[in-house]
């Protein structure tokens, strides 16, 4: 099996910074693209970063404040947030395409989410 554990959420004030991580471990054979989506309440889940062999790409609403890198030595992918706003906050759910040892084709695996809120 393939788990994603996320990390990192937490309450800041606006202005504020917070990483987030996101390790990818069990049977893995190959990680292709990693990255991050948000739901905020009452919204529908948008995508935040993704970070793929061609590049990384942002939403509009966090280019410049938001950036998201990768340790592929650890199976692992981060997303450095910084000044934040209230409009951040929401459910943060990472994910990675996934091939596992012994199958023909990679899925997509979620994290279980981690909250950030922003909030004076």
């Amino acid at each position: 099996q393939v788990q994603l554990v996320e990390s990192g959420g937490a309450l800041v004030q606006p202005g504020g910074s917070l990483r987030l991580s996101c390790a990818a471990s069990g049977r893995i054979f190959s990680i292709n693209a990693m990255g991050w989506h948000r739901q905020a309440p009452g919204k529908q889940r948008e995508l935040v970063a993704r970070s793929t062999s061609g590049g990384d790409t942002y939403v509009d609403s966090v280019k410049g404040r938001f950036s998201i890198s990768r340790d592929t030595a650890k199976n692992t992918v981060y997303l450095q947030m910084n000044s934040l706003k209230p409009e951040d906050t929401a459910v943060y759910y990472c994910y990675g395409d996934i091939r596992r040892i012994g199958a023909l084709q990679e899925y997509r695996y979620w994290g279980q989410g981690t909250q950030v809120t922003v909030s004076s």
